[in-house]
């Protein structure tokens, strides 16, 4: 409706109203329009856009969550290196976790040795035609290449090419846009500030003109902050059904925002693998989700392990045991892994 008064005699000029365009963190259909990795001349080019995957991971609380949890695990059993520190440590296995590719530069001294394992942005590195030549490409002509050799490659394995890695939550990926899509949907309609939608239907002939622009004035001024008001009307004179009140639609109830975060956020956990107690996620039902302790013990020996088992290959690379890990245990447990065996019911 424009700001101008209505006159009663009229028509009403009635404007519909928009949610606005969500803005999602990316276009679902970019992530997964590639398969091959494309040899420009000198490098070859990932299978799918880094930039998009580095975003998703801020897409949805489940999957970043999940990520992180994987590093946190990581690194609290990583055991520091005068070469490796616990800094590069885990900024390399978030890489590896995001992208599905981590990088690590040896630095030599003078003479030749190792002098430290420097991480490389997995964002920004690619790969050379040959197996031992590696660049850093920020952007057009702001591109390094390493010296031949330097640059250690950690990738997932993939089924369609064998230069780069894919990380294994691609097959959830549109789960967790769709989680971001149903959130935003959300947001805009409460922005919108016509949760409660309708339309006032008034033909009662007894209205005079200052009234009904008085309940326009307050209509509007309902919305926003401070919304939910209550209105009072005083028709002495008026007929039955001279004033109704026509709901627009109940999109809270109808647009099943519920059932799509409960969905999405399911996929997000299956293709991690993560117990949801470990996520602190609340149980619907009353008896909950087990014990905890033997949730984690389960998760690190079917999860974490394998990841680090694929770590350890750094230490054939360079020569020397660069990366080693304790233990896994709990409070209470013994470093030696008897309180886990007895958990896993070894």
């Amino acid at each position: 409706m424009n700001d101008d008064k209505i006159d009663s005699k009229q028509p009403a000029n009635l404007q519909g109203f928009t949610f606005g365009d969500p803005v999602p963190v990316l276009d679902s259909r970019e992530v997964l329009d590639y398969v091959e990795s494309w040899f420009n001349g000198r490098w070859y080019e990932t299978p799918v856009p880094l930039e998009d995957l580095a975003r998703t991971l801020r897409a949805n609380g489940h999957h970043a969550s999940a990520v992180h949890f994987k590093r946190n695990m990581l690194v609290s059993t990583f055991e520091p290196h005068p070469l490796l520190s616990r800094e590069a440590f885990a900024a390399f296995t978030l890489d590896w976790l995001v992208f599905g590719n981590a990088y690590l530069e040896r630095v030599d001294n003078r003479l030749g040795r190792p002098l430290a394992l420097r991480h490389s942005l997995a964002k920004y590195t690619r790969r050379g035609q040959d197996l031992d030549r590696y660049y850093f490409v920020r952007g057009w002509q702001q591109e390094h290449e390493f010296a031949r050799g330097s640059v250690w490659h950690l990738r997932q394995e993939e089924v369609n090419q064998e230069v780069y890695g894919l990380p294994e939550y691609l097959a959830a990926l549109q789960s967790a846009l769709l989680n971001e899509s149903a959130t935003l949907f959300r947001r805009r309609y409460y922005n919108n500030g016509s949760h409660a939608g309708f339309i006032l239907y008034i033909t009662d002939p007894a209205q005079q003109q200052d009234d009904i622009d008085a309940i326009r004035k307050a209509l509007k001024e309902s919305k926003g902050v401070g919304n939910f008001r209550n209105l009072f009307l005083y028709s002495p004179e008026g007929k039955k059904d001279g004033v109704q009140l026509i709901p627009v639609g109940e999109v809270a109830a109808k647009d099943d925002f519920l059932n799509i975060k409960n969905v999405s956020r399911d996929d997000v956990l299956a293709v991690h693998r993560v117990p949801p107690q470990l996520l602190g996620i609340v149980p619907n039902n009353t008896g909950g989700f087990g014990s905890i302790g033997a949730a984690a013990q389960v998760f690190f020996k079917n999860e974490v392990e394998p990841i680090q088992q694929r770590m350890l290959a750094l230490n054939d690379w360079l020569g020397a045991e660069v990366i080693s890990f304790r233990p896994y245990s709990l409070p209470g447990e013994a470093a030696s892994g008897a309180g886990k065996d007895a958990v896993l019911g070894g």
